[in-house]
C-alpha cells in the first residue's frame, strides 16, 4: 500500500499479549475492514508474523514489517524490560516509530509496566506531568465516561490526582463534545473528611482552582462509575485497576447467568428466541473486548495499551480507540489544558496549588 495524505499508520507490538500475532493480525483486519485508511507497521519476529499475515491479505497489503527477535516478556519487570529491551525489543520499536514520525499511533497488548516505562523513556511527558497515567473509556448508563488511572500508578500523591483530572477531563472535553466535563475523585465516601489524605487534598485543590475547562463536583463512590454520574472518573492505579476487571468479570458473570437461565426450559428457550435481538444489544453493551483498549495520557505522542489476552475483536477495538484519539487531536488538547493551568499558576490564582500547575511550572 502506498501511504498518501488520508493514510494514518498504527505501529504494532506483534509481539505483545498472550497470543502474540494470532490475535493481533486478525484484530488489524477488522479494524481496517471498518477504516481502509490505516496502514500497519508490524515489530517482531518476522518468521512468526508473515504466516499469519499471508492468511490475511487485507493487512498484509497495508503493511511492513521491522524484524527483531526481542521481545518483552508479559511478567518482566519494568526496570529490567527497560533495560535489556530498549532500543532492540519490538515493544521499544513500536514506540519509537511514534516518535520518528513514522507512525502516528503506538499499539501493544504486552507488559504495562514495561509499556509506561519505555513510553515515558522514548516519548517524554508533556509539561507539568510527573507521571502518565492510563484512561479508559467506561460504559455507562447514561452513556460513557472515563476513568483513570486504570494501571499505571499505584498510591498516586495528590499532585498525579490532578494531573489525572486535568488530562481526564481534555480527554472528556475532546471526545465527547462537553465544554466542561464534570469531575469526581473516586473514594470511600462522599464527605471531605473521608479518604486518604492525597484524596482530600486533591480535593480541596480542585474545587479552589478555578479551571475553565473541567467542573469538579467532589468525591464519588465505586458504585457511580457505573451510573455515569461523572464525565470524569479520577484514582489511582492500584484501585482502578481493580475497579476495571471486577467490572470486565461482572460482565461475564452477569452474561453467563443469562445464558443458563434461557436455558433451563423449552419455555425459556422460546422466550430467549423471542428476545434474541435485545439479549444481542445487551451482550454487545456488556462486552469488555468492545472497549477494550486504555490511552496513555500525558505523552509526547498516541500509545494505547490492549489488554494482553484479547482476542481479534480486543485487538481491533483498540485499533479504533487509538484510531479516535489522533482523529480527534486528544495531544493538542490536552496540552492546550496543561499550558491553561500554567497560565493559571503564573496569575497567581492558584498560589498554594501543591499540584500539577506547581510543576508545570518548575
Amino acid at each position: 500500500m502506498t501511504p498518501n495524505a488520508n493514510t494514518l499508520t498504527v505501529s504494532v507490538d506483534a509481539m505483545g499479549g498472550d497470543i502474540g500475532p494470532a490475535a493481533i493480525v486478525p484484530g488489524l483486519d477488522i479494524s481496517r475492514q471498518r477504516h481502509p485508511e490505516l496502514a500497519y507497521i508490524l515489530v517482531g519476529d518476522e518468521a512468526a508474523i508473515t504466516p499469519v499475515l499471508k492468511a490475511h491479505p487485507r493487512v498484509e497489503e497495508a503493511a511492513r514489517i521491522i524484524h527483531t527477535d526481542v521481545s518483552v516478556a508479559m511478567d518482566a519487570k519494568p526496570s529490567q524490560a527497560l533495560r535489556q529491551g530498549r532500543r532492540t525489543s519490538s515493544m521499544w520499536k513500536a514506540i519509537e516509530a511514534v516518535k520518528t514520525g513514522d507512525a502516528g499511533i503506538c499499539v501493544s497488548a504486552g507488559n504495562t509496566g514495561a509499556l509506561m516505562a519505555m513510553s515515558k523513556f522514548c516519548l517524554k511527558t508533556l509539561l507539568g506531568v510527573d507521571r502518565p497515567g492510563i484512561a479508559a473509556i467506561w460504559p455507562t448508563t447514561r452513556g460513557e465516561s472515563i476513568v483513570l488511572d486504570v494501571g499505571a500508578t499505584v498510591g498516586a500523591d495528590t499532585q498525579m490526582l490532578i494531573d489525572f483530572a486535568l488530562l481526564g477531563s481534555a480527554m472528556a472535553r475532546t471526545l465527547f463534545g462537553i465544554e466542561r466535563p464534570t469531575v469526581g475523585l473516586l473514594n470511600v465516601g462522599v464527605e471531605e473528611v473521608k479518604g486518604l489524605e492525597p484524596i482530600r487534598e486533591a480535593g480541596q485543590h480542585l474545587r479552589e482552582a478555578g479551571y475553565d475547562g473541567l467542573d469538579y463536583v467532589g468525591f464519588v463512590e465505586g458504585n457511580d462509575i457505573g451510573s455515569g454520574r461523572v464525565d470524569v472518573v479520577v484514582t489511582e492505579g492500584f484501585s482502578g485497576n481493580i475497579a476495571l476487571k471486577t467490572a470486565e468479570g461482572t460482565a461475564r458473570q452477569v452474561g453467563g447467568y443469562l445464558r443458563d437461565a434461557m436455558r433451563a426450559s423449552l419455555q425459556t428457550k422460546l422466550g430467549a428466541l423471542l428476545a434474541k435481538p435485545g439479549f444481542d444489544a445487551l451482550r454487545r453493551k456488556m462486552d469488555p473486548s468492545r472497549v477494550n483498549g486504555g490511552v496513555f495520557l500525558g505523552l509526547n505522542g498516541t500509545v494505547v495499551k490492549s489488554h494482553g489476552g484479547a482476542d481479534a475483536l480486543g485487538i481491533a477495538a483498540a485499533v479504533d480507540l487509538a484510531r479516535l484519539m489522533v482523529h480527534n487531536r486528544l495531544s493538542e488538547a490536552i496540552a492546550d489544558q496543561l499550558r491553561q493551568a500554567h497560565q493559571l499558576s503564573d496569575d497567581g490564582a492558584s498560589a498554594e496549588q501543591p499540584a500539577a500547575t506547581q510543576a508545570a511550572s518548575s
